[in-house]
């Protein structure tokens, strides 16, 4: 899991210690994304990690799934955005995971780790991460 530096997730009125991150890592799905012509017709491998900050949980209190982001939603959120999304590129596929957790779940910020494991034969991945936060008025 890669360390994330809390003076990225600090507010003037929420302290980086009031953050808690929901996590997904190592999520492994097939789908169409590329811009060389064989990739726009077959299947590929990709992974994503993501983080997803929320300020202090209610389910710390609560115990409450209804209270925190669900990860087993956003994982099958995942899973069909994988399987209808008609994207290309790597950064635009992880601009949208991002917003997905921002606008369908509440992060207030959100981390996100695209990557093809199988690109070139020489190479162990490629891919991309990105890093979005709420835009407070």
């Amino acid at each position: 899991m890669n360390v994330i530096d809390k003076s990225v997730l600090a507010r003037p009125h929420l302290p980086a210690s009031e953050m808690d991150l929901i996590f997904i890592e190592g999520f492994e799905g097939d789908t169409v994304i590329g811009i060389d012509p064989d990739e726009l017709t077959s299947l590929q491998p990709v992974r994503i990690d993501l983080w997803a900050g929320v300020p202090h949980s209610h389910a710390c209190d609560t115990d409450l799934i209804g209270d925190t982001i669900d990860y087993s939603k956003v994982h099958a959120a995942l899973a069909s955005l994988l399987a209808t999304h008609k994207m290309q590129l790597l950064e635009a596929l992880a601009e949208t995971v991002a917003q997905m957790l921002i606008v369908d779940f509440g992060a207030h910020w959100a981390r996100v780790s695209l990557a093809k494991p199988a690109k070139f034969a020489n190479v162990k991945a490629v891919g991309v991460t990105i890093e979005r936060t709420v835009r407070w008025p």
